[in-house]
């Protein structure tokens, strides 16, 4: 029989989209954990072995190991230092020997902290994620923090659900470009701290990507090489970096004095590129900039199938240089954005406002870049 679960231990399942839970503990052997915590002060405890299970040993199990009092034990690997060093050794040599693991929802009780930080991605299966998700794990396992990873399917109620169940977990959470309104962030914000990434949230710090130097650079290398007229395929309605690619697209067009119009997708997939094709030719537009890579990629493929020559007659720029835009063929042109940067850097802001650091007062940019490939090139048709 699968146990019942504590509700702090799942984070953010069910309605909330969870995709990775890194931390759980059984509602069976929570009580064992807060009574260990209470009695001993400990802050490492771990779950009370089940019958004929000798793989959860609790600090009872070391103590009796090591010949000492439960409070010694807990005083050994809550805070090094506060027994004699031949002591600490004893201990965690008995540790080691029980396979004895810290239980981090226990150590939350006397401390308030988990060690954990949550992270919530608008949609796990975009690869433009996967580099903001390895920034900010790399960042919070050099300090001693577990990251906990959750996605919001695009939705911003699900967003809310999710955040609102992570934050009663850990210690404080990132957002990637989130879908809920500003009020909401900094509600979410005065309960504990939070980090945005890719959107500029007043009040609240913030990792956005600068995309004025990317996309002045893909404006300019189309309008060198003979385009008039400019698409642009715009990401998700609520999507604030949506609306600034946009706004990036019409200023650097304006500069070269190009046309541009935006065309409206139905979702941010390889799919929702190709449904788009159709209204793309209809435009009369001969370059196209998409609000990121996979609707570049879907567009690409639609296009060639319909017999359309890339970049001979039109050229395709995408967004964020995710993992895999140099597989297509052509090898896809895109905006760089600094994903994996992104992640490190919200990751560090974090765990300095935990640790006592104000966060900054605007919000942190960094650039974009044009990285030219095959998809975009000079107009032959």
């Amino acid at each position: 029989m699968r146990p019942n679960l504590h509700p702090t231990g799942w984070a953010s399942i069910g309605e909330a989209g969870m995709a990775t839970v890194l931390l759980f503990v059984a509602i069976s052997d929570y009580h064992v954990a807060v009574t260990e915590a209470t009695n001993s002060g400990a802050t490492t405890v771990s779950p009370r072995r089940g019958r004929g299970d000798k793989s959860s040993p609790t600090i009872y199990d070391i103590a009796k190991l090591a010949g000492v009092n439960p409070s010694t034990v807990s005083r050994a690997l809550s805070k090094p230092g506060r027994v004699s060093a031949k002591t600490q050794k004893i201990i965690e040599d008995a540790a080691e020997q029980l396979n004895y693991r810290v239980n981090p929802f226990a150590r939350a009780l006397p401390t308030g902290r988990t060690q954990t930080f949550g992270l919530i991605v608008a949609d796990i299966t975009n690869p433009t994620f996967f580099d903001i998700i390895r920034g900010a794990e790399s960042t919070g396992s050099s300090r001693d923090y577990t990251l906990v990873l959750a996605e919001s399917a695009e939705s911003a109620e699900t967003e809310v659900t999710a955040s609102r169940r992570m934050l009663s977990t850990v210690d404080g959470l990132i957002l990637a470009s989130p879908r809920m309104d500003d009020e909401q962030i900094r509600a979410l914000a005065a309960d504990k701290p939070v980090v945005v990434i890719n959107r500029d949230v007043d009040g609240v710090p913030c990792v956005v990507p600068d995309v004025t130097k990317g996309i002045g650079q893909a404006v300019r290398s189309l309008a060198a090489n003979g385009h008039k007229q400019i698409a642009y395929v715009a990401g998700p309605a609520q999507s604030w970096m949506s609306a600034r690619r946009w706004e990036g697209v019409q200023s650097a067009a304006e500069w070269s004095k190009l046309g541009a119009v935006r065309v409206e997708s139905t979702k941010p997939t390889v799919d929702g590129g190709r449904y788009v094709a159709r209204d793309i030719l209809e435009s009369g537009a001969t370059a196209v900039i998409t609000y990121n890579d996979l609707l570049a990629i879907g567009l690409m493929q639609e296009l060639q199938a319909a017999g359309v020559h890339v970049p001979d007659q039109i050229s395709i720029v995408g967004f964020d240089d995710i993992f895999g835009a140099d597989f297509t063929t052509p090898p896809l042109t895109t905006v760089r954005s600094p994903l994996g940067e992104c992640g490190s850097r919200a990751a560090t802001l974090l765990l300095d406002m935990l640790h006592g650091n104000e966060g900054p007062s605007g919000a942190i940019q960094v650039d974009t870049e044009l990285v030219v490939r095959g998809s975009s090139g000079r107009l032959l048709a």
